[in-house]
């Protein structure tokens, strides 16, 4: 069961690299600087493409993480007890690519979004399908 919960956390974790490092997709980074833009839409009601709960939930795995209380110990368990973290941290990952690409998309559609947005980062132009900064 554990190479199982593994493999699957290091699948999640993997896909999420690969739709974050398509080319013409938005860098990690612009998905991070995102996020607080997400988070104030959707608890605003402006944006209607995830839910506060998913949102607290992602913060939850976050916290969760982080925290030194474990639901499941390393330092009893050993490998068993890093899986759960792993599982938890692959979720994020996959939240967060998830969550800031359909918010991206959304945020380029709206007049004046995606010009505050550019703002916010890198000054991006889009030709034949590519990023160009």
């Amino acid at each position: 069961m554990a190479t199982t919960t593994r493999l699957s956390a290091f699948r999640s974790i993997f896909s999420a690299i690969r739709i974050a490092s398509r080319p013409g997709s938005a860098s990690m980074g612009e998905r991070l600087a995102s996020l607080p833009r997400l988070v104030r839409a959707t608890f605003r009601g402006e944006y209607a493409g995830t839910s506060r709960g998913r949102l607290l939930a992602m913060l939850g795995a976050v916290l969760y993480v982080v925290s030194p209380v474990d639901l499941v110990p390393e330092a009893l368990l050993s490998v068993v007890g890093l899986a759960d973290d792993a599982v938890v941290l692959s979720w994020i990952a996959a939240a967060v690519v998830t969550e800031t690409e359909s918010f991206l998309a959304w945020e380029r559609t709206q007049p004046g979004r995606a010009r505050a947005a550019g703002r916010a980062g890198a000054a991006r132009e889009t030709v034949d399908g590519h990023v160009v900064r």
